[in-house]
């Protein structure tokens, strides 16, 4: 009988060690009183880093965002131009196809970016609908950290195939 409440005695202590010590632990956090905190080297990656991304192919916005995000990738460091046509062949209607390799013909640079070089970041965002079209609006990011400049397409996609029917510079976010 007295190892039975030997070990009730134990459970119970620690049990209560661990309500106990919980908060405490937090309460340390909060207040500072508790130990350095982990270098940033040490600490999780970035909450922008963390954020959870999500998409659907029904959504036409959803399909820009994925085109815009493996084009970029497609032709950042080492191009693979066999990738990028792939991908305009996959998102783009083949009309527009042959009107945006006019358009890169007459004015000597990519069409998609509407530039000679590829950005290093881009947002999608949902801009309009109407007529059976949605239209985004793509912002593209240029330089580095310290001095971002940033460029505004709206990009027009048909609502019954969800493909990108036509791409047009912006002068501005509106």
């Amino acid at each position: 009988m007295p190892a039975l409440r030997t070990m009730g005695r134990s459970g119970a202590a620690l049990a209560a060690l661990a309500v106990l010590t919980v908060p405490a632990v937090a309460f340390a956090a909060v207040s500072g009183t508790g130990p350095a905190p982990a270098p940033s080297s040490a600490v999780s990656p970035s909450p922008a880093a963390q954020a959870a991304r999500e998409g659907s192919p029904s959504s036409a916005v959803d399909r820009v965002a994925a085109f815009y995000g493996a084009y970029v990738d497609a032709l950042t460091g080492k191009p693979d131009t066999t990738l990028a046509k792939a991908l305009r062949s996959h998102f783009l209607t083949p009309e527009f196809r042959a009107r945006l390799e006019k358009w890169e013909r007459d004015q000597g640079v990519d069409g998609v970016f509407r530039a000679q070089n590829t950005p290093r970041a881009w947002r999608v965002e949902y801009d309009n609908s109407g007529a059976g079209h949605t239209w985004t609006l793509v912002r593209l990011t240029w330089g580095d950290d310290s001095k971002p400049t940033y460029t505004y397409l709206a990009v027009q996609s048909d609502l019954s195939t969800r493909l990108i029917s036509d791409i047009k510079e912006e002068n501005t976010k509106q």
